[in-house]
């Protein structure tokens, strides 16, 4: 075995029965093993345990203990014998509880929750998984029963026994992420074409009202990335003694008469294409694969003998891909979506399938297409190898939207970043223009933008199919996830290569009791906090209402450009339009101007938007062909000046690449750029355009530069506010009045204070509080 299997051998303390294994001063790995036969093999959850060369000391035979490990994170005991709480436990060196800091092995721990396996049928809250971050600073994982990998196969363990980790990192989150990617494998790096809109819906759709569709979707200026079909694209209705027909991998020739050309079609228009499968009942005498896959697996064609869904079998693994896959991905298939239902079916001697579809078809996937990529289900710890997470068919309410953007964040607790909601929601519910809209807007702040509905014949997610102005703000911001792609990928190349999350709780960047208690926001990438909109509005307002907590720092409404003083808990309000996207001070965010443009080529253009108030430095990651190209964004606010490097080895940036630099919030100033760059760049307003490739490095200052007054545009937006407010016209007079007569904004508040209707003054409140 190699050390990245084992870890290094002076890390490693061995006795009777029992091996310890100190990988990082703040992770060690704990196993018994009564025969002394010890598992150095990679599993399903770990990939590597050489993670350094940590500093520890080990003394045996002192205070009565037969073993102490003690690193400057925790303090291990040990009393010899088989791992129980009596024999082994380990006191954490943190002080975040005044009695919960020794773990007992075997002891479950209390963490700040991880993900589950699905949300079918949920409609709000379910029960989640344990995860691997904890307020009291230390979590634990159970290795014993995973199954291992040797040459890239999954095998039943040979090694009966413990097998856990204990994990030390305080409120470190970030560290704790990255050291357990270390040990389990880093997500893969997603094709940019991921990152776009997805169109999915359960629709017996002809190969005609296919298309017709997505070129609906161009004439009204909606950008996807991907088309997706469910189970219809294949035979459903299968003769009677096959059972039945959710199972298939034959084109329904009756929708799909020529489904080489829809494909084809599909690329030409920018779209990359995959298709639904429901694999449990293996491939049957009807397929059009099966005379090869009867071939390679010696079948009797005579009496129909189906081919049994079996992955442990190296020969139908073979077939499974090469007799049936394959030819789909020739015709033009890009990727599968898995969508196994049949439960784990876990022995100690059975793999859950899911597991094994997971590992298969990514490893398959990787091989043939370069990047790996597949739309599933969650299998447990270690499936953030296997991305992108299919979360289920959630019924369509506003408690299953409410639910969604805690368990979006929670899932980076357990290194789960991908997942993809069926946004919009999947069956049941009402029909409800509101709800749809803000279900939208969130899966434009979520890790995967993949509309989906039930084939209800009413419940299609197409924008036209509601109300005008609900219709338009989709339109909007579908087009605005495709403005993100630069930013979005940017984020996918940190988290494959960094293990910094896309989607991340605040309490990640912010140890702070408010960063527990809103679980609903979180951080989008490193600029942007997301407070998604749960709740109906409030009619006569015609607001939405949703808790903030702003840390400390100015933050800048991402639609509007108003800033807002941190260190306060707030409650904003927003109309159909906007949606509660803050940007921190010194914030830098590359977007494409283009949205409709095909997102797999790096743009040749890119607007930045550049918000005041703080130093700060943004890298933009992008990635071609193993080829990766770094442009850092310098923004020295203290003394006005804005610098862009570009690193790009492998000539990937696009040639003569057009940066529009838009400075957000300030007021107008002069620009002073370096001489050698003059000739590349010309002002207009507070926007600079610079031309990258023919030029050096962007360098430029600024004076009059400053922090732009706001009370004109909080006077417009107040009285906009009120006037559409559903309320008396005598009270709307009064406030108004009101708020024109205060020689103070604590003089308006106090007033606000008088008021009756208390949704009306907290709705008021924001916008005083900008002043």
């Amino acid at each position: 075995m190699t050390n990245q299997q084992l870890g290094q051998p002076h890390n490693i303390i061995t006795g009777e029965h029992y091996r310890l294994t100190v990988l990082t001063s703040r992770m060690v790995r704990l196993e018994y093993s009564a025969n002394d036969h010890f598992e150095d093999h990679l599993t399903q959850i770990v990939q590597n345990r050489d993670l350094g060369d940590p500093e520890f000391d080990v003394f045996h035979q002192r205070n009565q203990h037969e073993l102490e490990i003690v690193t400057d994170y925790f303090h291990l005991y040990y009393e010899g014998g088989p791992l129980t709480a009596d024999s082994l436990y380990i006191d954490t060196k943190y002080g975040y509880s005044s009695y919960n800091n020794r773990w007992n092995f075997g002891q479950p721990v209390a963490t700040l929750k991880g993900t589950v396996r699905t949300l079918d049928n949920a409609d709000g809250a379910v029960p989640l998984e344990e995860g691997l971050m904890s307020r009291n600073g230390y979590s634990v994982i159970d290795d014993s029963h995973s199954f291992i990998i040797e040459d890239d196969l999954l095998r039943p363990r040979t090694a009966a026994g413990a097998d856990w980790y204990y994990l030390a990192y305080g409120h470190d989150f970030f560290g704790c992420l990255r050291d357990y990617y270390r040990l389990t494998g880093f997500p893969p790096l997603l094709p940019r074409y991921a990152l776009g809109n997805w169109w999915s819906r359960y629709h017996a759709y002809t190969q005609a009202e296919y298309q017709q569709l997505f070129q609906d979707f161009e004439r009204d200026g909606v950008p996807f990335s991907i088309a997706v079909l469910d189970i219809d694209w294949h035979l459903t209705r299968v003769p009677h003694r096959f059972g039945s027909g959710w199972t298939g991998y034959t084109w329904n020739r009756k929708l799909f008469p020529q489904p080489e050309s829809l494909l084809k079609w599909l690329h030409e228009h920018g779209k990359k294409v995959t298709l639904n499968l429901h694999p449990a009942d293996g491939i049957r005498a009807f397929e059009d694969s099966y005379p090869a896959v009867a071939k390679r697996l010696q079948l009797d064609t005579t009496a129909e003998e189906p081919a049994l869904f079996n992955l442990h079998d190296d020969t139908f693994r073979e077939s499974y891909f090469t007799d049936v896959h394959h030819p789909l991905e020739k015709m033009g298939v890009d990727f599968w979506w898995i969508d196994w239902q049949q439960g784990t079916n876990f022995t100690e001697q059975q793999i859950d399938p899911l597991w094994l579809l997971n590992h298969y078809h990514f490893k398959d996937s990787r091989e043939r297409h370069g990047e790996g990529l597949i739309l599933s289900r969650y299998a447990g710890l270690g499936s953030h190898r296997y991305p992108v997470g299919f979360s289920g068919d959630t019924i369509v309410t506003w408690n299953s939207l409410a639910f969604q953007p805690h368990f979006t964040a929670s899932a980076t607790n357990i290194g789960y970043t991908w997942w993809s909601h069926d946004i919009g929601g999947h069956m049941h519910g009402v029909r409800d223009d509101e709800l749809a809209l803000r279900w939208l807007q969130f899966g434009v702040f979520s890790p995967i933008m993949r509309l989906h509905s039930s084939g209800n014949s009413f419940g299609g997610k197409e924008p036209q199919n509601y109300n005008q102005e609900i219709a338009g703000i989709m339109r909007k911001f579908l087009r605005l996830r495709h403005e993100l792609v630069p930013y979005l990928d940017s984020a996918n190349y940190e988290t494959h290569t960094f293990g910094i999350p896309l989607v991340r709780p605040m309490y990640y960047d912010h140890d702070e009791p408010a960063a527990y208690e809103l679980r609903n926001q979180a951080m989008f990438g490193s600029e942007l906090l997301v407070a998604p909109i749960v709740k109906p509005k409030i009619d006569r307002l015609d607001q939405s209402k949703v808790t903030v907590w702003f840390p400390e720092g100015q933050w800048f409404d991402f639609f509007t450009g108003l800033r807002y003083e941190g260190n306060v808990t707030l409650n904003v309000y927003r109309d159909n339009h906007r949606y509660p996207v803050f940007v921190r001070a010194g914030g830098i965010v590359p977007l494409n101007p283009h949205p409709l443009d095909d997102v797999m080529p790096l743009p040749k253009t890119l607007a930045v938007k550049i918000y005041p108030g703080a130093n700060h430095e943004y890298k933009m990651y992008e990635h071609q062909d193993d080829l990766t190209a770094i442009t850092t964004f310098n923004w020295d606010w203290q003394h006005r000046r804005f610098t862009i490097k570009v690193e790009d080895p492998g000539d990937i940036v696009p040639e003569k690449r057009i940066f529009q630099l838009n400075f957000i919030g300030v007021t107008p100033f002069e620009t002073q750029v370096d001489p050698a760059i003059q000739k590349c760049v010309t002002a207009n307003d507070n926007r600079l355009i610079f031309v990258q490739n023919s030029c050096a490095d962007f360098g430029a200052n600024f004076s009059k530069m400053e922090l732009a007054p706001q009370r004109d545009q909080i006077v417009e937006r107040l009285f906009d506010k009120l006037r559409r407010a559903q309320i008396n016209f005598d009270i709307k007079e009064l406030i108004w009045r009101k708020f024109l007569a205060a020689d103070t904004k604590i003089q308006f508040i106090s007033f606000l204070n008088t008021l009756t209707d208390q949704d009306l003054a907290t709705f008021l409140y924001e916008i005083v509080y900008l002043l």
